[in-house]
């Protein structure tokens, strides 16, 4: 029962941490991805074509520290027992990319400071989804990329409207989805309005909110091999 309880808590925390970065990074460097990397290509691709952006090429430089970061999250999970720390890692980036934002990005323009503090956080989000693929029961599905389970959302409530809500198994999981895509949904739109007002230093946030998930849902984390 408790592992349940851990299991909507960390889809919830990590599905809205997920959206707030992406919005955030988008809304205030410069229409960037964090999380949805691949997305950057095509705002890249568009960019290039418009030729509205000298710097559209930073875009694809989110891959690569993606990339990395994915390798460094294997790696601390390897080297621990606890699940969780990938995330403790995560929360820690995040908060360090608050504070850089707060002491250097002070102008509206795209400065190297912006793009430092947006690929650390692209980094975090590197390490969030290798904690998703590595330990995939620990959350009802992917936190970061909503394309997969707005899929499933509708195979269940196809399925559950098909039975007259009355099929348990689809309903359950029409649950789940509800709470990965809507964790998401409002991540997105708190991201979207406080770095509107406050830039990038609203990175801080999720850096808490994560680091909160590490201390409330890790504490009783078994000890299992990878």
């Amino acid at each position: 029962m408790e592992n349940q309880h851990n299991i909507w808590f960390v889809t919830l925390i990590l599905s809205a941490v997920a959206g707030y970065c992406d919005t955030v990074t988008f809304v205030s460097a410069g229409s960037i991805f964090s999380a949805h990397v691949t997305g950057n290509f095509i705002v890249f691709a568009y960019q290039i074509i418009k030729g509205s952006d000298a710097q559209a090429w930073i875009k694809l430089l989110t891959f690569p520290v993606f990339m990395i970061s994915v390798i460094v999250g294997g790696q601390i999970a390897a080297r621990s027992v606890n699940h969780y720390k990938i995330l403790l890692a995560e929360g820690l980036v995040l908060l360090l990319c608050g504070l850089i934002s707060q002491l250097f990005v002070h102008t509206a323009g795209l400065t190297w400071e912006t793009y430092l503090v947006v690929m650390l956080v692209v980094f975090a989000m590197g390490l969030q989804n290798a904690f998703g693929k590595l330990y995939a029961k620990e959350t009802f599905g992917p936190t970061t990329m909503m394309t997969g389970n707005v899929t499933q959302l509708s195979l269940d409530l196809g399925k559950s409207a098909g039975s007259v809500f009355k099929d348990l198994v689809s309903m359950e999981s029409l649950k789940k989805q509800c709470i990965t895509i809507g964790g998401f949904l409002a991540g997105c739109l708190a991201g979207a309005v406080l770095a509107k007002s406050f830039g990038l230093m609203v990175i801080v946030l999720p850096g808490a909110g994560i680091i909160f998930c590490y201390f409330v849902a890790g504490k009783n984390e078994p000890v299992t091999a990878v």
